[in-house]
């Protein structure tokens, strides 16, 4: 299974698990302090299933672009003849 899979059977599961302390609420009343924990502990754990669904891309998202090795060969010294050295300025002027 994939983690989509895992995460919408967790979503499935949590889905009967709230329709039951409905239920739950409708038989015993909600002013019972275990039922309003339950009910409490079951949103808390369809809100953290909702954060891990956003957490996860997509299957078909968008990849990030693979990223371009930089050689360690020293770059071209004419990259460089006009620029100025940070904190000193061009190399033709003194340093303020």
């Amino acid at each position: 299974m994939s983690v989509h899979d895992d995460l919408s059977s967790a979503q499935r599961s949590l889905d009967d698990l709230s329709r039951t302390v409905t239920r739950l609420e409708q038989q015993l009343g909600n002013g019972d302090l275990e039922v309003r924990r339950v009910r409490v502990d079951a949103d808390h754990l369809r809100e953290s299933v909702a954060l891990l669904r956003a957490a996860v891309a997509p299957p078909d998202a968008p990849r990030r672009p693979d990223l371009v090795p930089i050689p360690d060969t020293p770059y071209d010294g004419s990259l460089w003849t006009d620029s100025d050295d940070e904190g000193l300025g061009s190399r033709d002027r003194r340093a303020p």
